[in-house]
């Protein structure tokens, strides 16, 4: 592959993304270190009104946005149970048997963090054998956070300072081996690191942009409009996200997909040779795949916007999408070498 991707430089950063909390609406924190880190390397970067991150990489002409978001899935404090318990809903498509004994971080509106565990009412073999076998996690019914405090009805929870619509964020759990990325979130943080890896080597001239780019990081993505807002003289949309792996699929947790549709709309075919010869021109292994029922990316609702534009998208294969995910490098390499290749095309 003509570009290489710089692996401990990458997956340093990807630990300290994985680290900040950002589930979609709680981008604060990770905008901020972006917009540092972005400004550091010498770019211009701009946090939108609602949140976001729009980046000039640099280029003339033909202007192309590339996009990876930065907010997860997550939970919000729904209710606060008589026991000290405290009952939640989902925040994007999150699942309740994926939350199952994961450690998690409440965060309160006046800024302190708590940590806790996420249970079911019958959870001990020795005494509730049956009902485990039973009973399927479930948010509104049997599934609650258990806080690391001493707390025992409602009024010793809310004495913390822990509110309805207080945000709780799952441990990422984030380990590498052999080669294999393990985490909650590689959707999409996985892929703005790799975006943060396109402007150090754009900095450093190994990458020369064929047009005019921007970055951009959206915030969300997960509930449906993070791709809303685009500048008004954006060609064409490139999204950058996972490429989920099962029956079916093509997808490989060692290759990049080329996206030819979602579960809203085909990409455009024009934009999708113009991927696929970059690919076979810079020697990245990849596969061609569509997403349905239950996917689509951030390019999608520019389109719903109304918006002129071509759209296309590509990730590395991922397996077990909004769980415990895990892809490997190769794939991570795959899909940086074909991002570099497209935005050094003209």
């Amino acid at each position: 592959m003509k570009h290489k991707l710089n692996e401990k430089r990458y997956l340093k950063e990807l630990e300290k993304e994985l680290s900040i909390d950002s589930v979609t609406g709680q981008y604060h924190e990770m905008q901020d270190y972006l917009e540092k880190e972005v400004k550091a390397l010498g770019f211009k970067a701009t946090a939108l009104h609602k949140g976001g991150l729009l980046i000039e990489a640099g280029g003339k002409g033909n202007p192309l946005l590339v996009t990876a978001h930065g907010d997860t899935i997550g939970m919000m404090v729904r209710h606060i149970n008589s026991d000290g318990t405290i009952k939640v809903c989902k925040v994007g498509g999150l699942y309740a048997y994926h939350t199952e004994r994961e450690n998690v971080r409440i965060h309160t509106r006046d800024g302190k963090v708590y940590t806790g565990t996420v249970q079911r009412k019958n959870a001990s073999v020795h005494v509730t054998e049956d009902e485990l076998d039973k009973e399927v996690a479930n948010f509104d019914k049997n599934s609650f956070v258990v806080l690391d405090e001493d707390v025992k009805s409602e009024g010793d929870v809310r004495k913390l300072g822990i509110e309805i619509g207080d945000y709780v964020a799952m441990d990422p759990r984030f380990t590498v081996s052999n080669g294999y990325i393990k985490s909650h979130f590689i959707d999409d943080k996985a892929q703005v690191a790799l975006l943060m890896e396109l402007l150090h080597d754009i900095k450093d001239g190994k990458v020369v942009l064929g047009r005019k780019v921007y970055l951009y990081v959206s915030f969300y993505e997960e509930i449906g409009h993070g791709g809303s807002m685009i500048p008004a003289d954006v060609k064409d949309f490139l999204a950058v996200d996972i490429a989920c792996i099962g029956p079916e699929q093509t997808s490989d947790e060692r290759k990049v997909s080329l996206f030819c549709k979602d579960s809203r709309f085909p990409y455009n075919l024009d934009m999708l040779k113009e991927l696929e010869a970059s690919a076979k021109a810079g020697g990245a292994d990849y596969v061609l795949d569509i997403f349905t029922p239950h996917y689509g990316t951030d390019a999608d609702p520019a389109l719903v916007a109304g918006f002129d534009i071509r759209h296309g998208a590509i990730g590395p294969g991922v397996r077990a999408s909004h769980g415990y995910e895990r892809t490997h490098m190769d794939a991570v390499k795959s899909t940086y070498s074909l991002l570099a290749d497209y935005v050094e095309r003209k």
